[in-house]
């Protein structure tokens, strides 16, 4: 017999202006006072390490088919997921992202070097923006003239999903498949003469025995264009700002370059770039204490379980020789991001060109940088001085 599940009532509002206005600091005091709550916005959100690690193993409680739209592969379970997994690692080789490293730095060197010097600018839109547009469209091998109109994209898709605007989702949606659809069917006209490209090859992917249909590819490439702009925006912002607010550290990777990778995943574990992830309950559930039905909203709350005190002691506490393994950054289990070498490649190489192409960045005087809100994280706004 399972436990009567319990009946939601509301433990917090997640749009408040105390939890939008700063929601890293919402979510650590949400961790020590409910860390399994009830909202009726997000359904139930869990803030602890070991509650989101329990849901990423528990696929079979905690499914990732979220979702009546298709979403490959991040909203199948197994046995489904696997295939199209499997197709999707095959384009996050080590060989080619390896050979994605040239490229990735020259679009960087070239983005520091336009930047204003000893003016206050705004890194958000000066840089983050800019690299993580410029480096999808250059990966997936789409055309310059797609970066302003994915960068509006971008923003109109956040306020949708923000808004829960269904109608207006569906049109943003609709939206980006005209973009892929322009974009496939040039590579088919072109035939043998199709550029090489990520692109190209999901045109010749099959899952089975049968060719990816159009539905599968845009779903695909939605699911790496949303997931790549956004994170890579908001982990860029991120990282700048906490560079520029600790001089001291940013003095030591500026003479030990090889200390990047591994100050980059802390200081992403200490700030998330992405806030949360949803899943839906298969069956009643207990965790944390919470008596959980079937069919209810579960969001594993990033932002607060990589800050867990008791996996990572005092979460604020910037430390290179922490498990990397407890470190939730990309995900965990089966739908661990498949791109993760990727992301970590491209933020370390703009961080070294950032730091090699400067001698300074400091916070710009007298301005606040303005913090992102749900459903994203980072900065808005990041006013900055560099030299």
């Amino acid at each position: 017999m399972h436990p009567t599940p319990d009946k939601p009532q509301s433990d917090w509002d997640p749009r408040s202006e105390a939890v939008l206005s700063d929601q890293i600091k919402a979510y650590d005091a949400m961790r020590q006072r409910c860390p399994v709550a009830y909202s009726g916005y997000l359904g139930w959100s869990l803030f602890r390490h070991e509650d989101v690690v329990r849901a990423l193993d528990d696929h079979n409680t905690f499914s990732s088919v979220v979702s009546s739209h298709l979403s490959v592969p991040s909203g199948m379970d197994p046995p489904r997921h696997t295939a199209y997994r499997r197709l999707i690692e095959r384009h996050f080789e080590p060989g080619r992202v390896g050979a994605f490293e040239p490229l990735c730095r020259t679009i960087s060197a070239e983005l520091v070097s336009t930047l204003q010097r000893n003016v206050e600018i705004d890194l958000v839109t000066q840089l983050a923006q800019r690299f993580a547009v410029r480096i999808q469209c250059a990966f997936l091998g789409w055309p310059d003239a797609l970066h302003a109109p994915l960068l509006a994209w971008v923003g109109k898709n956040h306020e949708a999903t923000l808004a829960r605007d269904t109608a207006a989702m569906a049109a943003i949606a609709l939206e980006f498949d005209g973009y892929i659809r322009d974009l496939l069917e040039a590579r088919r006209k072109a035939g043998a003469a199709a550029p090489d490209d990520i692109t190209t090859d999901l045109l010749r992917e099959r899952i089975g025995e049968r060719p990816l249909d159009h539905e599968e590819i845009v779903s695909i490439l939605r699911n790496w264009t949303v997931g790549e702009l956004g994170t890579i925006t908001a982990c860029v912002g991120i990282l700048v700002h906490y560079l520029a607010q600790n001089g001291q550290l940013q003095r030591r990777l500026r003479e030990d370059p090889g200390m990047l990778p591994a100050a980059i995943d802390e200081i992403l574990r200490l700030h998330a770039p992405l806030i949360a992830n949803r899943r839906v309950t298969t069956g009643p559930v207990e965790i944390g204490g919470r008596r959980i039905a079937a069919g209810e909203r579960v969001m594993l709350i990033w932002a607060s379980a990589n800050r867990d005190e008791a996996v990572f002691g005092d979460p604020d506490e910037f430390r290179l020789d922490r498990d990397p393994d407890e470190n939730l950054l990309y995900g965990r289990g089966i739908h661990v991001c498949p791109g993760a070498q990727l992301a970590r490649l491209e933020l370390r190489v703009v961080m070294e060109e950032l730091l090699k192409g400067t001698s300074e960045i400091v916070p710009a005087s007298g301005r606040q940088p303005v913090l992102a809100i749900y459903p994203a994280s980072g900065f808005s706004a990041l006013p900055l001085r560099i030299a």
